[in-house]
This record gives structure tokens, sequence and C-alpha cells, in this order.
């Protein structure tokens, strides 16, 4: 499935799903298949929960590890969501094998550092 690539060049992040879209800050991302693929992660992730669900489940998942680990970067790592992407992004054929909700496998791990 495609997605529309918009080139958004005050994004605060390198790359962000907004479904139907993929949201990037710079032209050159476009070729970088790990963020292209990061992306098409979280669309999936977004599809599977009806798309409004899952940005309420990121933001409760965010805020809970804010006050769990006090620390903006390790709570959004932390976000299961993220998780499952950045394990999985360079894994070009992931989606393609991809179990439905896959994501709720990765709540009860923690990562330090990606």
């Amino acid at each position: 499935m495609r997605f529309p690539i918009l080139i958004i060049p005050f994004l605060p992040a390198s790359g962000m799903a907004l479904f139907p879209f993929i949201l990037l800050n710079h032209r050159q991302l476009k070729t970088d298949i790990r963020v292209i693929n990061h992306e098409k992660i979280h669309l999936r992730q977004q599809l599977e929960l009806l798309v409004i669900p899952f940005y309420v489940l990121y933001l409760i998942d965010y805020f809970i590890n804010l006050l769990k680990y006090k620390n903006h970067h390790r709570a959004y790592m932390n976000i299961v969501f993220e998780k499952e992407a950045y394990l999985m992004d360079h894994e070009l054929n992931y989606l393609t094998n991809r179990k439905f909700w896959t994501w709720l496998q990765y709540f009860n791990s923690n990562i330090n550092n990606i």
C-alpha cells in the first residue's frame, strides 16, 4: 500500500505518520528506506486501531512513561508503538509477515538505547 509523502520543513521530528500521510522534514528522507518503513509501521498500527484510538493510546502511553522515567526521550522510546517501529524498521519485509496487533507484545519490554 502506498501512502502520500509530504515534506514539512518545520516538522519537529525527521518523520511522522499522520494517517494517511507520511510527513518528513527533509526531502532527502524520501529515499531513506528505514525512515519510510518506520512510518509505514505506524500507519499499519493506526489502521489496526481505526486511527483515533491509536493517537489516544499513544499519548496515554507517553504520559505514563514520562511519569515512570521522568525523561522525555526514554518516555518516547518506550511507547509500545515506537518500540515495535524502531525494533523492526530495518526489516523491509516486516509488514508483509506482521501479525495483527503485534505492538501488544511490547508492553512489558523496556528499551533504553536505540
